[in-house]
């Protein structure tokens, strides 16, 4: 993969791969399988930036699994892989 360094308080992320079937078994076109909203950290910015000039530090690191909004974030195709670059704030949780 090409080398992305988010700038300042982004994150990329991988986003999981969807679905092939549902629970009951029933096997799922491409056209309606739901994007997953959660994915692993492949890489962070610097941090965000105060009024102040201070950095804050980011919550989530290279490698956390994420859970993050629907919409959030812009999709990105690198290297063939899907990935989404989006600021920290819209990540929900980290999967321990």
């Amino acid at each position: 993969m090409a080398k992305v360094r988010p700038l300042n308080d982004k994150i990329l992320i991988e986003r999981s791969k969807a679905d092939d079937k549902t629970k009951g078994g029933i096997i799922l076109p491409e056209t309606s399988k739901e994007k997953p909203k959660e994915g692993v950290v492949i890489s962070v910015g610097d941090g965000r930036i105060t009024e102040h000039g201070e950095r804050i530090p980011f919550q989530v690191k290279k490698g956390d699994r994420v859970i993050f909004k629907s919409y959030a974030g812009n999709d990105v195709k690198l290297d063939g892989k899907d990935y989404i670059l989006m600021s920290e704030e819209d990540v929900l949780a980290v999967i321990e």
